[in-house]
C-alpha cells in the first residue's frame, strides 16, 4: 500500500472534469484550518483535494450515487475490488463491442459492487473521461478508443488506505452543511457557473445545477460562517459569481488552463475565483 503521508500531487484513480489536483496547493493555503480537524467536501468529485491534503478526518459527499458507492467499496473491500477491476483492463475489453455490452449490463444492474467495477472501467475507457447520464438515469458516455487505458492500481490503493479517515455520503450539498460543526472546514467545488450566460445550467450527476443552486450554496456558506465554520468555494470568475460572492471575507483570482472542447485549440486560460466565507 502507498504511504498516505506522501502527498506530492497524488492523482485521483478517476478521470474527472474540473479535477483540482493542480490547484490542491492553492486550496490548502486558503483553507483556514491548515489541515487540522475535519475537512468537509460537499462536491467531492474525483477526490483530488482529499487525496492531496492531510486533515484528521474527512466528510465527503456527492450527488453521484455510483461515485460514492465506488468510494465506499474501496474503503471497505479494496483488495477484492482492485483485483476484480484489473480484469477489465485487459486488451480483450478494450473494444467498442465489449464497452457497449458492459455499459448495457451496468445500466440494468442494481449490484453496487458490479456497478462500481464497470463505473471505473467506463471512466477509463469512455470518451474523454466524461461522466454522463441520460434523463432515465442510464450511463451514456460513448467508447473512447484509447490504445491502452491506464489501470490506476497505485491510485486506488492510496485512495483505499486514506479513505479509512473518511465518511462518504451520497446527497445534496445542504446535507454536508447540516452535518458541519465547530472545528470543521468546508471546501466546495460545485458545478461551475457558465462563462457564457446563454447556457443557464450545468449538468450535475444527471440533474441540473443552476443559478438558484449557486445562490443556495452561498446561503449555506453564510450560515456556516455565522456558526464559525469557514467555507472556501471555487467557481468561474464572472459578473454573476462576483455578485453572489460579494459578502465573502476574501476573494482570490487564479488563472488556470481549462479544456473547453476535445480539440487542442479548446484548451484556453480562464480565470477562477477562490472565495472564503469566514468571520
Amino acid at each position: 500500500m502507498p504511504d498516505c503521508n506522501n502527498l506530492s500531487s497524488m492523482r485521483s484513480p478517476l478521470k474527472w472534469a474540473g479535477g483540482k489536483k493542480k490547484l490542491a496547493d492553492n486550496i490548502k493555503q486558503l483553507l483556514p484550518s491548515k489541515g487540522k480537524g475535519r475537512l468537509i467536501e460537499p462536491f467531492v468529485g474525483g477526490g483530488s483535494v482529499f487525496l492531496n491534503s492531510d486533515f484528521d478526518e474527512y466528510l465527503l459527499l456527492d450527488m453521484n450515487k455510483d461515485l460514492i458507492n465506488l468510494f465506499n467499496i474501496l474503503k471497505s473491500d479494496s483488495f477484492n475490488f482492485i483485483t476484480e477491476a484489473e480484469h477489465y483492463f485487459q486488451s480483450e475489453y478494450n473494444t467498442a463491442e465489449q464497452y457497449y455490452e458492459l455499459r448495457a449490463k451496468f445500466n440494468k444492474s442494481n449490484d453496487p459492487f458490479f456497478r462500481s467495477l464497470i463505473f471505473l472501467y467506463m471512466n477509463r475507457h469512455g470518451y474523454n473521461g466524461l461522466c454522463r447520464y441520460n434523463k432515465s438515469g442510464g450511463y451514456n458516455v460513448p467508447f473512447g478508443r484509447y490504445k491502452k487505458p491506464y489501470f490506476p492500481k497505485m491510485e486506488l490503493e492510496f485512495f483505499a488506505k486514506k479513505s479509512q479517515r473518511a465518511l462518504f455520503i451520497q446527497g445534496d450539498f445542504d446535507v454536508a452543511f447540516n452535518l458541519a460543526k465547530s472545528g470543521d472546514a468546508i471546501y466546495c467545488d460545485p458545478p461551475y457557473s457558465p462563462i457564457n450566460r446563454t447556457s443557464n445550467f450545468t449538468s450535475y450527476a444527471g440533474n441540473t445545477f443552476d443559478d438558484d443552486d449557486q445562490i443556495r450554496l452561498v446561503k449555506c456558506a453564510e450560515a456556516a460562517k455565522n456558526k464559525n465554520i469557514p467555507t472556501l468555494i471555487s467557481n468561474h470568475d464572472t459578473e454573476f459569481t462576483r455578485e453572489i460572492y460579494s459578502g465573502a471575507k476574501t476573494l482570490s483570482k487564479l488563472k488556470v488552463h481549462r479544456s473547453i472542447s476535445s480539440k487542442g485549440h479548446g484548451r484556453v486560460k480562464v480565470f477562477e475565483l477562490m472565495v472564503l466565507y469566514e468571520k
